[in-house]
């Protein structure tokens, strides 16, 4: 029987069902249920687009490669702002992202709460929980942080999956059905979710079954936020007509969150905080703390001119003079994370433009500040820039 490296059983489960498909997730297809007579069996996990069942993402929306358009040069005040490596150490936890690995017993809340109680501050979130019983990656923000929160929450999310076929099956019969659950399904949350039990679309990215061991099933699922794995073992289960359930989960994606050398373990997060209280080397407490911008990988880019930055910590739209650089592929509407050129996080904010239409407009709002991330204050106001730019022109 197939074991999963440090798996239990588990499952995503979002806080608010009626949440949306966020940035990056504009090539999802956008199928809406079709009406059914009371004996359709759409509720259990069919195709949300049958009549074209290849057309859909077979990567993770943070997985996308993206390109930078440059629109203008820029150069930034090294007497403003810091690049987020450079943060003081109290910096670094208000604005710290830890790539959790959750442990076996706790919920996600306890853990989230441990965390804020082994560094000794006030707040602290995590995003998607996972089952008291599960492993995998938790990402847990600190501080001002959590202002992006959201942000991940819509991210697509992966897992390493142990599926029970109640009756052993001929591997290709495995294989087809799986195929048959990849792109956009119905599903239905299970009962004992928290959520409201509606009939909804969520997009399977890919579905690759890596081992099958007699009635044992080893499956590499992305997916979107929000689905339910146990019940896609059950859906699968339907189909093949035998029924099945789900064995062990573990989560090895959430957003641009790897299993890889910043996965760190709540004892490794201890071990760094009491080395930092005990002889106040503060390397430690870097190594397993991100910064926030880490969390914002899967997001569009745009890099905005120092000029614009204190006006975007107001709140302020970004206007078109104040874009610098942007990244291909954002659709109107997209989530996009706004950047200083010191690299630091200044905010979240909807796409107002096309990524081309934002490289050729000169006038005019690009985007519209939703979330701001950095202090009012870091950035000098624009008016007091153009007042020092003029005085030295002037002197020269």
């Amino acid at each position: 029987m197939p074991v999963i490296h440090r798996a239990e059983n588990r499952e995503d489960r979002p806080r608010d069902s009626s949440h949306k498909s966020g940035a990056r997730n504009s090539s999802q297809p956008t199928a809406t249920p079709k009406s059914f007579p009371p004996s359709s069996p759409a509720a259990v996990g069919e195709k949300a687009n049958p009549t074209n069942p290849t057309v859909h993402p077979t990567i993770l929306p943070s997985d996308r490669v993206r390109s930078v358009l440059l629109k203008r040069n820029g150069k930034t005040d090294p007497n403003y702002g810091t690049p987020p490596l450079q943060r003081s150490l109290e910096a670094h936890l208000r604005l710290g992202a830890i790539n959790l690995d959750k442990t076996s017993g706790p919920t996600s809340h306890e853990v989230a709460a441990w965390v804020k109680r082994i560094l000794e501050i006030e707040k602290a979130g995590h995003s998607g929980t996972l089952d008291p019983k599960v492993t995998g990656i938790l990402p847990v923000l600190l501080g001002d942080a959590t202002r992006v929160m959201d942000t991940l929450l819509l991210a697509g999310k992966e897992y390493i999956c142990l599926m029970h076929v109640h009756k052993p099956q001929p591997r290709k019969r495995i294989l087809e059905v799986c195929q048959e659950f990849t792109g956009p399904i119905f599903q239905k949350p299970p009962l004992k979710s928290s959520v409201v039990k509606e009939l909804r679309i969520r997009t399977i990215y890919y579905l690759e079954v890596l081992e099958v061991d007699g009635p044992y099933v080893l499956m590499r699922v992305g997916c979107q936020a929000g689905t339910y794995i146990r019940k896609l073992c059950f859906d699968i289960g339907l189909a093949l007509g035998t029924g099945a359930n789900m064995e062990e989960l573990r989560r090895t994606k959430a957003g641009p969150f790897r299993e890889d050398e910043t996965l760190v373990t709540l004892h490794m997060l201890i071990d760094a905080f009491v080395a930092y209280k005990e002889t106040g080397d503060e390397s430690g407490l870097r190594r397993v703390i991100q910064p926030v911008e880490t969390a914002l990988k899967h997001l569009p880019h745009l890099v905005i001119a120092d000029n614009a930055v204190d006006a975007i910590c107001h709140g302020a739209p970004l206007a078109a003079p104040g874009l610098l650089s942007l990244e291909t592929d954002i659709n109107k509407g997209d989530g996009v994370a706004l950047f200083t050129l010191k690299g630091e996080a200044v905010a979240i904010a909807r796409a107002e433009l096309t990524s081309y239409e934002m490289l050729a407009s000169k006038t005019g709002i690009v985007a519209a500040t939703e979330r701001v991330i950095m202090e009012p204050g870091t950035y000098p106001m624009a008016w007091k820039l153009a007042e020092r730019d003029g005085s030295m022109q002037r002197k020269q």
